[in-house]
């Protein structure tokens, strides 16, 4: 920032005056100076960093903060200590690890058995660990880690490993490393570009292989497992990829055998040095630099200057102005009205804000260009109190972090997606003449570990390209199976459904003409040998039959 910038930035701290976090000075900047994340939100965290950074210089001055002593590590009660332990995966139970010193009653976490998603005995899970499981999994690492627990800087993200329903390894990956002389000479990128794109770069902050646990090749399978869904989870967590995965390792204490295994490339080591504030002091420990690139052109991404993170950064902050008038929000077949079909997951003790209006915010923030819960946040706090009164909050400030999260984490996605999927139908343009394509993908990144990786079957508009109707696969099924349950309950009387040759299906074209009401256009190939042998003998000049 150059001193008029920063004169800027000094008159709105000074008009907001004291008693404010220095979280509301960092978002007014941001409002300010337009500064937005690469999912659309404001780049708050950074902004604070920065206002913080140019206080130590004698450039800005900040009011104090309203809390003091907010720096101090509390680590994990140690036997015979009166503390409460975190309890967001499960409390915590007597276990003594194999390793464990004469006398020593060590804890380890019960099986995480109350949430969600486990897998199979003996399958292995990577899964990320929501906001109000992390005091858990920094305990763990305050407790069983050589280096504690870390304040992880930036954009982060926590990992939980599970073989079975026990947990077994944890991860954290956040920001690179502002300077990895190894790292740097491999990418071959000036300094220019590594400002541009190092948050395109991920770092693995801490790897924790619980003490107790003693399962050969168990630590290269974890990082793989992680490795194969990193990039999927970064991109709906903050709106863009990461490219390139870096991590440390203490010569003095480990060799790396685990990332050796993983194919991670060693780059070398670094020249002892670790910062220490705004500085850098030797402390005479080198470590041991490992990558792994999350694209065969990892490289070549990370040393354009014009990457598409900032594109996309552009684009998503033009879409982010909606104008919520022009919705059919209210009114008979409104977006209000199907979502407040939507059942409430939650207990009704302790609710401050509706079902309906998180939901609603969160379908104007994504039709606005969010691509993550905390970009749908961060629109919600950027709206006017006549805004959200529309939307349904009769409070002074809009839902939290937090709370949007919750929901949408437990509300029923089947509904929700049917829902929104009609009034999407219902107020765009008619289906009659319209193409509407059978789309099957799979999620990429959505593996874990052995398990199979999430398979979608899609009815998209040809010409907005909307999708107006989506289901999973089951894993012992295919997408023939889940076209019916995809259409059911949908009016596409006259649209024309298009399909490869896998929906080239007698059952499908039958339910589709007699049930439906709608025409067909499939492809055949060579999967239907006698099917394509008719049609090729009628020769183009007679098709169809009835000319």
């Amino acid at each position: 920032m150059g001193s008029r910038e920063i004169g800027r930035a000094q008159r709105i701290i000074d008009r907001l005056g004291s008693g404010q976090r220095r979280e509301d000075f960092a978002r007014a900047v941001c409002k300010s100076f337009g500064w937005r994340r690469p999912d659309g939100g404001f780049a708050i965290d950074s902004c604070r960093l920065l206002l913080g950074r140019l206080e130590r210089r004698g450039l800005l001055r900040l009011p104090p903060p309203l809390r003091t002593g907010g720096g101090t590590v509390r680590r994990c009660a140690l036997p015979g200590e009166r503390a409460h332990a975190p309890k967001p995966l499960a409390e915590l139970a007597d276990k003594p690890p194999a390793d464990a010193l004469p006398g020593e009653r060590a804890h380890a976490p019960k099986p995480l058995v109350e949430l969600g998603d486990t897998p199979a005995a003996g399958a292995l899970l990577v899964r990320p660990m929501s906001e109000p499981e992390r005091p858990w999994w920094r305990a763990q690492m305050e407790r069983y880690h050589y280096l504690g627990r870390c304040q992880m800087v930036g954009e982060s993200l926590c990992y939980v490993a599970l073989l079975g329903v026990e947990p077994v390894a944890l991860l954290g990956w956040a920001a690179a490393a502002l300077h990895n002389r190894p790292r740097d000479e491999y990418l071959g990128w000036d300094a220019d570009t590594r400002a541009r794109n190092l948050p395109l770069v991920v770092n693995n902050v801490r790897f924790l292989m619980l003490p107790w646990v003693r399962v050969a090749h168990l630590a290269s399978r974890v990082l793989g497992a992680n490795l194969r869904r990193l990039q999927q989870d970064w991109q709906q967590c903050f709106g863009h990829r990461v490219w390139l995965a870096e991590t440390f390792v203490d010569a003095q204490r480990f060799a790396g055998t685990c990332y050796r295994a993983a194919n991670w490339l060693y780059l070398g080591q670094t020249l002892g040095f670790g910062r220490q504030g705004a500085s850098y002091l030797e402390h005479g420990r080198p470590k041991r630099v490992f990558i792994y690139p999350l694209h065969k052109r990892a490289r070549e991404r990370l040393c354009d200057r014009d990457c598409a993170f900032e594109g996309r950064n552009r684009k998503t902050n033009a879409m982010l102005k909606l104008n919520l008038s022009a919705l059919p929000v209210d009114g008979k077949g409104g977006l209000m009205e199907v979502l407040r079909r939507l059942p409430d997951p939650r207990q009704r003790r302790g609710k401050r804000h509706g079902v309906v209006l998180v939901m609603a915010i969160a379908v104007c923030a994504v039709l606005a260009g969010a691509q993550s819960v905390a970009a749908i946040a961060h629109w919600a706090k950027d709206q006017s109190i006549a805004t959200l009164r529309r939307l349904g909050c009769y409070r002074t400030k809009a839902p939290s972090y937090s709370t949007i999260s919750r929901v949408l984490a437990k509300i029923d996605a089947q509904a929700l997606d049917r829902g929104v999927g009609e009034w999407l139908q219902q107020h765009g343009a008619k289906l009659q003449g319209q193409g509407l394509a059978l789309d099957g993908k799979t999620l990429r990144g959505s593996a874990d570990g052995d398990g199979k990786a999430v398979h979608l079957v899609s009815a998209v508009l040809h010409r907005s390209g909307t999708v107006i109707a989506q289901t999973r696969v089951p894993d012992k099924t295919n997408e023939i199976k889940s076209v019916q349950p995809l259409l059911d309950g949908r009016d596409i009387r006259g649209a024309v459904v298009t399909g490869d040759a896998m929906f080239t299906q007698q059952d499908i074209a039958n339910y589709i003409v007699e049930e439906k009401k709608a025409d067909y256009q499939l492809t055949v190939k060579d999967n239907q040998p006698t099917l394509r042998e008719d049609i090729e003998s009628l020769h183009l000049e007679a098709f169809p039959p009835g000319a």
